[in-house]
C-alpha cells in the first residue's frame, strides 16, 4: 500500500491530562481504516503532556473524506476540552520504516 499523504502532529494537553490524550487517541476510529496505514501516538519522554501523532493516508482525499465522517468529528470533540493549545502540524509523508508494539 502507498501512502501519499501524511502529517506529524505535536498536541499539548492540559497539565495532567496527556495520559488521557493518548487513551483517546489510541482508541481513535483512524487506526483501523484501510487508507491509513501510518497512524503512530508517541508520548515526550520529558513533558508527558505532549503528545505527538505521525499519520500516513493512501491519499489527500481518503484523509479528507475520513475526517467529514461522525466518527471523526466526534473523535475532534473529544480531544478539544484536553488540549492547552492548538495542535501544531508539519506535513510529512511516511516512507518506511518499523514499529512493533
Amino acid at each position: 500500500m502507498t501512502v501519499t499523504h501524511g502529517f506529524h502532529a505535536t498536541m499539548t494537553a492540559l497539565p495532567g491530562k496527556g495520559g488521557e490524550l493518548v487513551g483517546l487517541l489510541l482508541g481513535a476510529p483512524s487506526l483501523p481504516h484501510p487508507d491509513c496505514p501510518v497512524f503512530l501516538v508517541s508520548r515526550s519522554a520529558g513533558d508527558p503532556d505532549t503528545v505527538h501523532v505521525t499519520e500516513g493516508w493512501t491519499s489527500e482525499a481518503a484523509h479528507a473524506a475520513f475526517f467529514a465522517t461522525p466518527e471523526a468529528a466526534a473523535l475532534v470533540a473529544r480531544l478539544q476540552p484536553l488540549l492547552a493549545d492548538e495542535p501544531r502540524y508539519a506535513d510529512a509523508v511516511p516512507v518506511g520504516g518499523k514499529a512493533a508494539f
